[in-house]
């Protein structure tokens, strides 16, 4: 019965895992896509590779983790199936807030150096008009 439990823990985790990875990469990127603009002065060409970058490194990182904590130990109840699976899917899911927010202060932080640049650009042609 153990190994049995053991399959059945890891045919529910991996779809919920790879979900919430994708649900979570989806809605973070395509809303990203307006601070790399803003960071790379409207270059769209370049704003969207670097955002498509992002993505995938976004990806690698999640599945990758998802992946390295998928052992599960001492299943032998459908009791153990569950409480296992809560604390890990839960688990996932706060690690996978924690990158998101990461993810997110990387943008505005790049918005905000994008931003101190083109104040010191306008800044540098103004004196060289004068």
């Amino acid at each position: 019965m153990s190994t049995s439990l053991t399959l059945i823990a890891y045919a529910i985790y991996l779809p919920i895992s790879i979900g919430l990875t994708t649900l979570v990469a989806q809605h973070l990127f395509k809303n990203s896509k307006i601070f790399m603009l803003d960071i790379f002065n409207q270059k769209a060409d370049i704003a969207m590779a670097t955002n498509k970058l992002f993505k995938i490194g976004f990806y690698l990182i999640n599945l990758g983790f998802a992946l390295k904590i998928i052992r599960v130990y001492g299943l032998n109840t459908y009791k153990n199936l569950v409480e296992v699976l809560s604390t890990k899917i839960g688990g996932f899911s706060i690690y996978l807030g924690i990158v998101m927010i990461v993810f997110i202060v990387f943008f505005l932080k790049g918005r905000k150096a994008s931003k101190a640049n083109n104040l010191k650009a306008q800044q540098h042609k103004t004196t060289q008009t004068e």
